[in-house]
């Protein structure tokens, strides 16, 4: 067999075409068999054959109302003023479903009744013939088609099919995905680690998913980076699977089997699709069964499946792809994406001046809490740079609209009392959301000028004056009408080693040779505030080693440095906690939120402003360190 490189940069759609022409090549039906199985356990199963009505329903004309059964021209002429009179041998009592006697068409219902004392019926109105009947068939009637072949069974669909007289359906069983958990550094989940390994999470996430789309699934014990024993284990999944899932070793490095593996066994069809996350994706057929081999990054295992194995499995099941339902949002931030890949990005979504707003998450391949923290999938085509800022975008989405409605959109400078309050909201109202996008004080102030957030988190300290928020606010939104208010004042310092090993104290340590420091990104308050202080000793930002060197949150600063990465980064003292490090201070600073004034009596806000109010969240906030709530909820403007 000739060698396959990795083939870069293939279309998704292409590749797809590709694999399945693998399989057809293969010998592989792109459907799996037929089963009849009992009507209660239909539900989610694709229908392999035609349901044709054995009976009508209902299969009498019947009584709609609980009532009496009359003749309808024995009450042509009643009124009010005349009403008419019927003895009992012109009508017959009945109860809603009860076949109509021979000779009536038409149901009066009860309290529209009077009875004399000769129990004779007392109309006062006329009837049309057939009030109040359901007609044989109403429903549907005998031999007509209920469900059409490749009908995903629903329980409404069940109901119907038991009162046209089914008791069973013929349906295609479920496909069967088995997944394969590769790697030298993988353990079980529960499992000890050692620096360097790694649980196996994405197996756990895999079968997760496969079960979510209808499909029966299980995994394997965890395979070394062996040549033979991952295709020993493959070919044995291989016999007892529709789809086999193998996951990590799908790249062209070094243990990187998967691709030559497959290769070796029967077809590889693609390796390598121009996908962002999830480009080293092999897609073959062993022994007439589809295999995919998927990359070890959560993100890119998850998006791997949603965009390949979702469509294969609906297709051997004989159904269409489950499809979520989409919308149109504005963007709140400029979104970047390289041409030439079809650009997977995950965003959270809230309601903002009637309109939705979908802010783009971390789309590191690695950032797994990107996907629970999604509510909707966007995709950038190949052929697009990306997207700027309020630009209008088709987004899939993953939560309900009425849930999204009720998003309290945050943008700004990233804190620990947002995820806190994030946290507590939902708590108290499982409807409401809090989603914070984290960009930095200024491109906080910037979106909600464009529209594109509710909040704007700031802690923006103008060198000028020595005043926090207020200038900014000025620059950036003159002339709109918004309101700021004080969420927190909280402890700014140097986060460092446990112990401090470097003997750090003050901002001007941070010029000594050999030192590495983390920096926020360029518009976040923390930056700025750095700048101001290395002002005042007199030192240049270049001369502050890895002061080029950015993260986008405290908790990112303090990884870094937990991680051994960098010596020090200037952040909050509850960030130094989180992580058990040491925390020498610099300043004490407030930490605003800012909204249009109107946004103050939005009913989607309302349950933050209670949130400020309660002293159980305000001890909780304490509880983090290094804040100060003497203020949390007053307007300063």
């Amino acid at each position: 067999m000739a060698t396959t490189p990795f083939i870069r940069d293939v279309p998704a759609a292409e590749a797809m075409v590709a694999w399945r022409a693998a399989l057809v090549t293969a010998g592989s039906v792109p459907r799996v068999e037929a089963v009849r199985i009992a009507l209660e356990r239909a539900v989610g199963r694709v229908t392999a054959a035609p349901v044709w009505a054995a009976r009508s329903s209902p299969p009498f004309d019947a009584a709609a109302m609980d009532g009496i059964a009359v003749r309808a021209t024995e009450t042509v002429g009643a009124s009010e003023s005349r009403p008419v009179f019927l003895e009992p041998a012109a009508y017959a009592v009945v109860d809603t479903g009860d076949p109509l006697p021979a000779g009536f068409d038409a149901v009066v219902m009860r309290e529209h009744v009077h009875y004399d004392e000769d129990r004779r019926a007392e109309l006062r109105a006329a009837v049309p013939p057939y009030q109040h009947v359901r007609s044989i068939g109403e429903d549907v009637s005998a031999t007509e088609l209920l469900l059409p072949a490749g009908h995903r069974m629903r329980a409404f669909d069940v109901a119907a099919a038991a009162a046209a007289g089914a008791t069973d359906v013929l349906v295609h069983r479920q496909p069967v995905v088995a997944v394969l958990p590769t790697g030298d550094e993988i353990r079980p989940v529960g499992s000890a680690t050692a620096p360097g390994e790694i649980l196996d999470t994405n197996s756990l996430m895999l079968v997760a998913q496969a079960e979510e789309a209808g499909c029966r699934a299980w995994r394997t014990d965890i395979v070394p980076d062996d040549p033979e024993q991952l295709a020993a284990a493959i070919r044995a999944a291989a016999g007892r699977a529709d789809l086999v899932i193998v996951v990590a070793g799908s790249s062209a490095g070094r243990d990187d089997h998967t691709a030559p593996v497959v290769q070796r066994l029967g077809t590889l069809a693609v390796h390598g699709v121009a996908v962002r996350p999830g480009h080293p994706v092999v897609l073959g057929v062993v022994d007439a069964t589809a295999v995919l081999g998927c990359p070890g990054y959560p993100v890119s295992a998850a998006l791997t499946f949603e965009i390949f194995a979702t469509s294969l499995l609906a297709e051997l099941e004989g159904g269409a792809p489950r499809e979520r339902p989409r919308a149109r949002a504005r963007i709140a931030r400029k979104l970047a994406s390289t041409m030439g890949m079809e650009d997977w990005v995950r965003v959270r979504l809230g309601r903002v001046g009637g309109r939705l707003v979908a802010t783009p998450l971390p789309r590191g391949a690695g950032v797994l809490t990107s996907l629970v923290r999604a509510d909707g999938l966007l995709t950038v085509p190949a052929a697009l740079e990306g997207y700027d800022a309020g630009e209008d975008v088709d987004v899939a989405l993953m939560r309900g609209v009425g849930a999204i409605a009720r998003t309290i959109v945050a943008v700004g400078s990233h804190d620990l009392v947002l995820d806190l309050a994030a946290s507590q909201l939902r708590a108290a109202d499982p409807g409401v959301t809090l989603a914070s996008s984290n960009v930095g004080s200024l491109g906080g102030l910037v979106a909600l000028r464009d529209g594109l957030c509710h909040l704007a988190g700031s802690h923006l300290l103008d060198a000028a004056s020595g005043e926090y928020t207020l200038p900014y606010v000025d620059r950036v939104l003159g002339g709109h009408d918004v309101a700021v208010v004080r969420l927190v004042h909280r402890e700014q310092g140097l986060i460092v080693a446990p112990g401090n090993p470097l003997g750090l104290r003050a901002i001007a340590d941070l010029a000594r040779d050999g030192l590495r420091y983390v920096n926020r990104q360029r518009g976040a308050g923390t930056r700025v505030l750095l700048d101001y202080e290395l002002a005042r000793a007199g030192i240049a930002p270049d001369g502050v080693p890895g002061y080029a060197r950015e993260e986008h949150t405290h908790l990112a600063v303090a990884a870094a440095v937990a991680a051994g990465r960098a010596d020090a980064g200037l952040g909050i003292m509850a960030a130094a906690r989180a992580f058990g490090l040491h925390f020498v201070p610099v300043a004490r600073e407030p930490y605003d939120l800012v909204l249009a004034t109107d946004t103050l009596g939005d009913p989607v806000t309302a349950p933050l402003w209670e949130l400020l109010d309660d002293p159980g969240f305000r001890a909780a906030v304490h509880a983090l360190g290094g804040y100060g709530t003497e203020e949390m909820g007053r307007r300063i403007r």
